[in-house]
């Protein structure tokens, strides 16, 4: 690439050169075609700058890694710059068997880059493992049982119930017994008191009484704005009081009927080219 260039290179005088023999006989690594995005990445990474010409790199247009090197992952090759000086950020490469596959752990990955950045941000977290939904479940039948009498309790304690599907559904992804962990867990944030209290893999019984001291954590902001989103979504549905229905669309349709007899060779003569009688 001609911004790792260590110095200017004068080009043989002919007109049957190949710029990559060339500084490949000097052990120079030349690239070509690169992309503009690509360019810019490695300039950011190295502390080099683009130059449009060889006759006056100085060495401050220059970039420094540690190591360089061009590898074959699968069928592609990459070249690798590690031991990056200004370098702040990392590319990863995703493989698999399927266009599917990758894809799906494209948006996995970009899910779990977000939530850090989100922490990283706004400096408020909560214990992840469900903790935060069966402390706030806790919570509401609590005061359902305390503070809301008639019809509005049965409301609300539908709402606490609806918030165990989180620890329910990480119990089904880990291979946990569902039952048997939100009972534990019910048991830890009603009559202990443990608030974070939440799903842990590691142990025997699947539940962990502080995930906050075992670093499991989530961004607060990201927890609010999902049970925000959820709510909204719930009151919405509740909202609809009445269902229009066109009944035309509804209505199934019926084979298209086939022309008539003679039909096609009545379209034929009007254009000119009837077909001729037997």
């Amino acid at each position: 690439m001609r911004t790792l260039l260590p110095r200017p290179c004068e080009l043989p005088p002919t007109n049957h050169w190949s710029p990559r023999r060339y500084f490949a006989d000097r052990d120079v690594f030349c690239a070509g075609r690169v992309a503009a995005a690509d360019l810019d990445r490695v300039c950011s990474a190295t502390g080099a700058s683009i130059q449009s010409t060889c006759s006056d790199i100085q060495a401050t247009h220059l970039g420094t890694c540690a190591s360089f090197e061009e590898v074959q992952v699968g069928g592609e090759r990459y070249n690798l710059f590690s031991g990056c000086p200004a370098a702040r950020t990392c590319t990863l490469i995703l493989r698999g068997g399927a266009e599917q596959f990758i894809a799906e752990v494209e948006r996995s990955l970009h899910d779990a880059i977000m939530v850090v950045k989100r922490g990283l941000t706004h400096r408020s977290v909560v214990a992840g493992g469900g903790a935060c939904e069966m402390e706030v479940s806790a919570h509401l039948h609590r005061v359902a049982d305390r503070d809301v009498p008639a019809k509005q309790q049965a409301i609300i304690k539908a709402f606490a119930k609806a918030l165990e599907i989180i620890p329910r559904q990480l119990c089904d992804n880990g291979g946990l017994d569902a039952t048997d962990v939100l009972n534990r867990l019910r048991v830890e944030h009603r009559q202990h008191g443990h608030a974070w209290a939440g799903v842990d893999f590691d142990a025997e019984s699947g539940v962990a009484s502080d995930l906050m001291a075992k670093h499991v954590w989530e961004p607060a902001l990201v927890k609010i704005n999902a049970i925000q989103a959820a709510t909204e979504a719930a009151c919405l549905i509740l909202s609809v009081d009445e269902t229009i229905r066109n009944e035309e669309s509804a209505a199934p349709q019926g084979p298209q009927r086939g022309l008539p007899p003679g039909a096609a060779q009545r379209a034929l003569r009007s254009r000119g080219r009837g077909m001729p009688r037997r």
